[in-house]
């Protein structure tokens, strides 16, 4: 099954698009593989200004999200897996969606093997 998280994220940023408000996400700085300007990490934790007139290339994948923005002048291209965003929500009143840092998804399971057959021997 795929995870829930990517769809949320998408479900609320268009909700705050769409209601003219400015989208933030609050990512785990720390986490592995994320691509992001160090230089504005506090406290392990980095907010990141979505608004589509803030960035370029918005994709809001199923396991990552990706876009160009400018930091400190310098275009720079941001990627941050789903699992290391730790809330989505409006910079105007907070309204969002926040998420549980200790959460685990289950994603990308491996299937259990199939049930063997029985093996049947002739006794005599």
């Amino acid at each position: 099954m795929t995870p829930l998280k990517p769809y949320l994220l998408r479900s609320i940023y268009e909700w705050i698009v769409d209601n003219d408000m400015t989208p933030h996400l609050l990512v785990n700085a720390e986490y592995p593989n994320v691509s992001l300007p160090t230089d504005f990490v506090e406290d392990g934790r980095i907010v990141l200004n979505i608004r589509p007139s803030a960035v370029q290339g918005l994709l809001l994948g199923n396991q990552e999200i990706q876009f160009d923005a400018r930091f400190a002048g310098k275009s720079m291209r941001i990627k941050v897996p789903c699992k290391a965003v730790l809330a989505i929500y409006t910079k105007e009143n907070g309204r969002g969606m926040f998420f549980d840092p200790e959460e685990v998804e289950e994603e990308d399971e491996t299937p259990p093997p199939p049930p063997q057959r029985p093996q049947l021997r002739v006794v005599k």
